[in-house]
């Protein structure tokens, strides 16, 4: 089996990457400021801020954590400065991420101010930027990624076309002996029988459809008359998915005709071994991305029906489309343009090639259109209200 290389960057811990980011990562919302700062004055740094990290608990708090410190931990991040507003939390991110070798460092703005510390968290950035760009790539092969797939504004292309192009896709890779994952719990719906029969054991099935149905059960107790704004969404609709279960059945189409899922994983939490993995993610494009990428991946390919502009700031995303509207209105934010396959031009087997060899540009430095155009979506899932 011929399996591409490409030139990319391997960490302490032997993970393989395709970035090579010095962030400057916020512990909770007050802290953002101070981080925004300090990607100003060091330029290239990546700032990390979000909304959240004060006074939750419990399972929500277990969570944040994963997210926060598998960000830092991400093999496409170099180093970490790290900032946060009291020095227990800071320090705790700053010790989860050291865990792989690469340069972190913390600093606390109590009994500090944001001037103090801006100026140390500055010149430990300056020193990590100085490092990171003598970093050496070396060659690596696909048998070394971890690839996530997503899709969004979901519509008849998708399922016919994009959804199945990433499919086609997922079995080459994983053959190659990759590591991939799916998701979106929700938008399985309707499917879920077929998801829990694709996978690798029985167990592993029944763990997914007990994943499923503590998602539905959520949702059932707390939706109102109807989801029609959110499954399907307005797009979705209007790109001809009249039911959750049409959406669905395109969805399951990303995993492949051949490949099973060789187990079942909690938001934000790293496959332990290679394979296709399925994660109990939220359906929201920013989410979803998110917390594969606090779970290690390093590129993330989304296929769109309607369009999405969705980015990550530190795993690329990689967005393709079969809609031939959709490649011509927003052109800019699609990476791939597989519509010849409902031309006749081109073949699924022929379309899931010219993505692989996308991604295999994109892992050689390519900038994907998210990134282009400045897209750096982070969003944390919260389970529940804060303390």
């Amino acid at each position: 089996m011929n399996i591409p290389k490409f030139m990319g960057y391997r960490r302490e811990n032997g993970r393989v990457a395709i970035r090579n980011h010095v962030i400057i990562l916020s512990v909770d919302d007050i802290s953002n400021a101070a981080v925004e700062s300090v990607a100003n004055n060091i330029k290239g740094t990546l700032a990390i801020p979000h909304p959240y990290g004060r006074l939750q608990f419990g399972a929500d708090l277990e969570l944040f954590w994963r997210i926060i410190i598998g960000a830092g931990s991400n093999p496409n991040v170099a180093a970490a400065v790290v900032i946060g507003i009291e020095p227990g939390w800071t320090d705790l991110v700053v010790e989860g991420i050291a865990k792989t070798g690469k340069p972190v460092a913390g600093f606390s703005i109590e009994r500090n101010g944001d001037l103090k510390t801006i100026e140390a968290a500055s010149r430990k950035a300056m020193e990590f930027m100085q490092l990171a760009g003598e970093h050496q790539k070396t060659e690596c092969s696909f048998d070394e990624l971890y690839v996530t797939v997503k899709c969004g504004e979901s519509d008849t292309t998708s399922g016919l076309a994009s959804n199945p192009t990433v499919g086609n896709m997922i079995d080459k890779i994983v053959e190659m002996g990759a590591t991939a994952s799916f998701g979106e719990t929700t938008e399985i719906t309707g499917g879920e029988m077929i998801a829990k029969e694709r996978a690798a054991t029985p167990e592993i099935g029944e763990k997914f459809y007990r994943a499923w149905n503590e998602y539905n059960d959520f949702i059932n107790a707390n939706k109102t008359d109807d989801l029609s704004d959110s499954q399907p969404t307005k797009g979705n609709i209007i790109g001809g998915l009249t039911t959750i279960e049409e959406k669905a059945l395109g969805n399951i189409q990303k995993i492949g005709k051949k490949s099973r899922y060789v187990g079942v994983l909690e938001p934000a939490q790293a496959p332990p071994g290679k394979g296709l993995w399925f994660m109990n993610t939220s359906s929201a494009a920013a989410e979803a991305v998110t917390l594969w990428m606090a779970s290690g991946a390093v590129l993330h390919v989304f296929p769109t029906g309607q369009g999405n502009v969705i980015g990550n700031p530190i795993e690329p995303v990689i967005k393709l489309s079969a809609n031939p509207i959709t490649c011509k209105t927003m052109s800019e934010h699609i990476d791939l343009d597989v519509s010849g396959i409902l031309q006749g031009k081109l073949t699924l087997d022929q379309a899931g090639d010219q993505l692989i060899e996308l991604m295999q540009r994109t892992c050689n430095g390519r900038l994907s259109a998210a990134e282009v155009l400045g897209h750096r979506e982070f969003v944390i899932t919260k389970l529940y209200r804060s303390a």
